[in-house]
C-alpha cells in the first residue's frame, strides 16, 4: 500500500508507535527508579502514568486532525497537522539532544529518533494533501495511452 495522502493512517501508525514507544520508557523508567531509590517509587510511578495519559491523549488528538484532513481534503487542517507535527519534530530534536549529552538509555534515544522520522513522514503527507487542493492525488502523472489499432504498423501490440 503506498500512501500518498493518508494523514489519517499515517497518523495512527505514530499514534499506535508512539504509545508503545512511550510505554516502554515510562515502565523503565519507573523499574529504574524503584530499583535505586525505593522512596521515590509511588511518585514516579503516578508522574509516569500521568505523563503516558497526556501523550495519549496529545497523540490521539493529532491522529483526530490526521484523519479530518485526510477525510476533507482540507488545506487548513493539513496546515494545521503540519504546524503540529513541525512542533513535534523540534521537540524529538532537543530529546535526541539532551539525550546525547547526558548519556540516557538507549530506550529514550530510539524513542526520540522514532518520534522524529514519524513526525516527517507525516509532514511530507501532509504537504502533499495541502498542496493538491482538495482534488485527488496521484503518484506520478498519467499519460493518455493512444488507442492500439491492428492495422497500423507503429502501434504496440
Amino acid at each position: 500500500m503506498k500512501l500518498t495522502y493518508q494523514t489519517g493512517t499515517a497518523t495512527l501508525i505514530q499514534f499506535l508507535v508512539l504509545s508503545l514507544f512511550t510505554l516502554a520508557s515510562q515502565v523503565d523508567s519507573i523499574v529504574t527508579t524503584c530499583r535505586k531509590d525505593g522512596s521515590n517509587c509511588i511518585s514516579n510511578l503516578i508522574t509516569s502514568i500521568i505523563l503516558y495519559i497526556l501523550v495519549a491523549v496529545a497523540l490521539g488528538t493529532i491522529w483526530l486532525i490526521g484523519y479530518s484532513a485526510q477525510q476533507r481534503r482540507s488545506r487548513r487542517l493539513a496546515q494545521l497537522l503540519i504546524c503540529v507535527e513541525g512542533l513535534i519534530f523540534l521537540i524529538a530534536l532537543l530529546s535526541i539532544k539532551v539525550s546525547l549529552r547526558q548519556n540516557k538509555s538507549i530506550l529514550g534515544l530510539g524513542t526520540s529518533f522514532g518520534v522524529a522520522i514519524l513526525a516527517v513522514w507525516v509532514i511530507i503527507l501532509a504537504f502533499r494533501l495541502m498542496r493538491s487542493g482538495g482534488k485527488r492525488i496521484t503518484a506520478r502523472p498519467r499519460a493518455r495511452r493512444r488507442p492500439v489499432h491492428p492495422n497500423n504498423p507503429d502501434s504496440e501490440l
